[in-house]
């Protein structure tokens, strides 16, 4: 079992950063690929970015690349998403995703449904006034 726990949401103006942090425990972090998502009101989950085990690989939903970026401290069990000029469509509850996942290239095409992770965070709301 793993536990994820979600830090850093808050209410922002547009332009504004926020860095989002993600806690493992449970078991060993550098064994998991890492991902966040995010889920608007009324809409449906969508795959924001995701890390391999080392942090060698990433990948981003293509309406994010250059404003946010994942990364991950192994010493820390822990993974960030550092959010930049943020926009009020940004405004959501962000969730961190684990999956036991030792491959140097994870298959992010598969990895940017929610179904293929296992374990979630409870998420962190996000909201970016105009």
């Amino acid at each position: 079992q793993v536990r994820l726990v979600e830090s850093g949401g808050g209410l922002v103006q547009a332009g504004d950063s926020l860095r989002l942090s993600c806690a493992a425990s449970g078991r060993t972090f550098r064994n998991y690929a890492m991902g966040w998502f995010r889920q608007a009101p009324g809409k449906e989950r969508e795959f924001v970015a995701g890390i391999s085990w080392n942090g060698g690989s990433t990948s981003y939903a293509d309406s994010l690349k250059g404003r946010f970026t994942i990364s991950r401290d192994n010493a820390k069990n822990t993974v960030y998403l550092q959010m930049n000029s943020l926009k009020p469509e940004d405004t959501a509850v962000y969730s961190c995703a684990a999956q036991f996942d030792t491959s140097w290239f994870p298959r992010w095409s598969d990895y940017r449904t929610s179904s293929s992770w296992t374990y979630w965070g409870q998420g962190t709301q996000v909201t970016v006034s105009s």
